[in-house]
């Protein structure tokens, strides 16, 4: 019910969503900023059988090289310095669900080798660790730019897209559904009006 639109477009790539959300393969999300990638990576897990696990988003923009193994894999007990207690990561809290990459063209070359090893095997260390662990997750990723210029540009990995564009989904831009924008204004009015005057 969040997924908010009439508009050919619009409905013939929602129409998508149950074909995709039978399959456990990765999904790739494209479209512009403001397009509502989260909302359609929120409604594929809601509507796949991991639903009633979690549903957790990172955005790759906020992950830095420094903390990127801390975040995604986490850490064992005396890992480091400040490390008083071992720490689940991003895949370890999504386990049985979703992990929801968006912003994935911000991943740095470290970054992008990380998430491809994870995409390949199956299968992270934490932190000071010494076994890998399996993980049992879906990977929904989403970017508003053309991954395939940033291959042929070197910037992003050729072998991580193939990963992550198992499966894919493309959303209109909202000048593509004009006839959907007094249906979004209104929507957001009753929004915007019911957070001031609860």
């Amino acid at each position: 019910d969040k997924l908010i639109g009439e508009a050919a477009p619009f409905l013939k790539a929602i129409d998508q969503l149950h074909r995709l959300a039978e399959s456990d393969a990765t999904v790739l999300i494209v479209g512009e900023t403001g397009t509502g990638k989260e909302l359609v990576a929120r409604a594929l897990h809601y509507l796949s059988s991991r639903a009633a696990f979690p549903f957790v988003a990172v955005n790759c923009a906020a992950l830095p090289d420094t903390l990127l193994e801390d975040e995604l894999f986490g850490h064992e007990r005396g890992a480091f310095t400040d490390a008083g207690a071992p720490r689940q990561g991003l895949l370890s809290q999504a386990e049985k669900g979703t992990l929801f990459l968006d912003e994935v063209e911000s991943l740095t070359a470290r970054g992008q080798g990380a998430l491809l090893r994870v995409l390949h095997d199956r299968t992270f260390r934490p932190l000071g660790s010494t076994g890998e662990r399996c993980v049992d997750v879906r990977f929904v990723a989403a970017t508003n730019v053309d991954l395939y210029g940033l291959v042929r540009q070197g910037a992003f990995r050729a072998d991580l897209l193939y990963r992550l564009r198992v499966l894919w989904l493309e959303l209109p831009a909202l000048r593509d559904r004009r006839d959907d924008i007094p249906l979004l204004a209104r929507h957001f009015m009753a929004k915007h009006a019911l957070r001031e005057n609860p």
